[in-house]
């Protein structure tokens, strides 16, 4: 009897090596776009926030719409790849995120901001399918022993795409209003449309060329459809359900430290930077994580991930709290330094939660995207806990979320076989 690991990695044998490395190239590609277009809402941000004079809470709307599109859309994104299949989920996932994409020229228009939220969401709801369908097929194509390798290296280019977003959309965006018009905000609003209308020719063009592409199908596609198996079922899978908090994590500590950063560096304790100045090294915080990746896809290629995930655990943590207890230096590049330990994590706990689940791969996928609303919760928790206690007293609340991740890794990470129903 075929084993649930086996239908995971069970490709058509037919293929030769060539197709299967093509095939890589083409689906990292998707990892990049996904990073560029996520890594844009940093500018969209400040941006709308000045269009349309918002206070702070209706800018953080923002975020909340684009990252509450993966919990609310991960579900039937799960049941789109599950009744099509990979490939025809990322040209299903292309062509939404060009239609939000394009959505930002008649908001513009319009100046309308409930539709650049609405535009976000859709936009969002198409990276939301991308990294259902893409994140599972590029761990299975191949080895099950490198499956984390491979996730690691795609993410290491979703991580190049969110390094270079924010200098280029700062171009094209922030600075592309003459400072003789700045206060008209027609003219603000415009900056969008020229940026966002190419992003999504390209998302159009990258789904034309993905359905035309012959990827290697696996088989266990075709048991996706042949079992109807419901997600929350899923979750009956101990080492699924211990990663989906995992992720909330992950994400939530993430984002939360890179939202906070500037504000971090700018205390006079910390390095007493003023924005400007602090921004440029937000970059080494993401640009870490690219690095990272590069890197760790190397050593998950002779490590064991859930070894390599519980050692940069327990050093993100230890960063966390120097961030927390100490000042100057050893503070300042400690919360930087963070982002170097941050690379894996994704990959790595993605990887770990969909080992061995056969059949319930699309499902596990779903709900481990869905948990990437951490990003929307976790900073908000962290905000709070700053008004209260202050922002240093705040990184705790990383640091909480990474000492879970670091019992995942140690003690509920690897799949039981036994408890997977067929």
């Amino acid at each position: 009897m075929e084993t649930p690991s086996t239908r995971i990695a069970t490709t058509d044998d037919s293929l030769s090596p060539h197709l299967r490395r093509m095939a890589v190239i083409a689906v990292t590609s998707l990892f990049f776009m996904w990073g560029f277009l996520t890594c844009l809402n940093d500018i969209l941000v400040p941006h709308l926030k000045a269009v349309f004079d918002l206070n702070y809470f209706k800018a953080s709307l923002i975020q909340f719409s684009f990252f509450g599109a993966y919990f609310i859309m991960s579900l039937p994104s799960g049941m789109i790849v599950a009744r099509w299949g990979f490939q025809r989920g990322m040209v299903v996932g292309l062509m939404t995120t060009g239609l939000g994409a394009w959505l930002f020229y008649p908001a513009a228009t319009l100046l309308s901001y409930p539709l650049f939220l609405a535009a976000l969401f859709v936009l969002a709801t198409g990276i939301t399918l991308l990294q259902v369908s893409a994140n599972p097929y590029i761990s299975a194509l191949g080895n099950p022993a490198t499956a984390s390798s491979r996730l690691n290296l795609a993410q290491a280019f979703n991580s190049l795409g969110t390094t270079v977003a924010p200098r280029i959309g700062g171009w094209l965006i922030l600075s592309a209003v003459p400072a003789a018009v700045v206060a008209d905000k027609f003219v603000q609003a415009s900056s969008v449309r020229l940026p966002y209308l190419g992003l999504g020719l390209i998302a159009f063009l990258m789904a034309g060329t993905m359905a035309l592409l012959k990827l290697p199908v696996l088989k266990s596609v075709e048991e996706d459809q042949a079992h109807h198996h419901s997600f929350f079922g899923a979750l009956k899978v101990r080492h699924l359900a211990f990663a989906v908090v995992g992720i909330f994590l992950y994400v939530g500590a993430e984002v939360s430290i890179g939202s906070y950063l500037i504000n971090y560096l700018g205390l006079p304790l910390i390095a007493g930077f003023a924005p400007a100045a602090a921004a440029i090294y937000v970059s080494y915080y993401w640009g870490g994580a690219m690095i990272g990746r590069f890197i760790g896809a190397a050593l998950l290629q002779k490590l064991k991930p859930h070894i390599v995930l519980g050692f940069s655990t327990i050093i993100a943590t230890v960063l966390c709290l120097c961030g927390a207890l100490s000042v100057g230096q050893v503070a300042f590049w400690a919360v930087i330094a963070i982002g170097f330990f941050n690379s894996i994590m994704f990959p790595t706990i993605f990887t770990l939660g969909i080992a061995n689940l056969g059949h319930q791969t699309s499902q596990g996928a779903s709900l481990l995207i869905m948990a990437i609303v951490g990003g929307a919760i976790v900073p908000s928790l962290m905000g709070q806990a700053a008004d209260m206690f202050g922002l240093q007293n705040a990184m705790f609340i990383p640091a909480v979320c990474y000492l879970y991740i670091v019992y995942y890794a140690f003690r509920e990470s690897q799949p039981q076989v036994a408890g997977i129903a067929d």
